[in-house]
């Protein structure tokens, strides 16, 4: 079993930066994607960025630019760097890891950008 935990979020104005944190524990293995997606209230969670063992990135258009995701494989944890936040960033960020076959998912933590 994997643990996936969050940490990071809050309530920020227009225009500010949070980094969110996840830390991986358990079973993980040497060589595992992981990556960042986020739910809306009444929308369907969507890709926001992914960063593979190797370091390759990946990030959905909307937020190319201003996040950026990164990781530290000697701690297991995984970054996410968001920079000029809009209210539209608003949405509760999740945390996933692909390990094998298995997807892992983490509790969740809260981004509020006010306007």
């Amino acid at each position: 079993q994997v643990q996936l935990v969050e940490s990071g979020g809050g309530l920020v104005q227009a225009g500010g930066s949070l980094r969110l944190s996840c830390a991986a524990s358990g079973r993980t293995s040497s060589d595992y994607a992981m990556g960042w997606f986020r739910q809306a209230p009444g929308q369907e969670r969507e890709f926001v960025a992914a960063i593979s063992w190797s370091g390759s990135t990946y990030y959905e258009y909307s937020v190319e630019g201003r996040f950026t995701i990164s990781r530290d494989n000697a701690k297991n944890t995984v970054y996410l760097q968001m920079n000029s936040l809009k209210p539209e960033d608003t949405a509760v960020y999740y945390c996933n890891a692909e390990i094998g076959v298995f997807v892992y998912w983490g509790q969740g933590t809260q981004v509020t950008v006010s306007s």
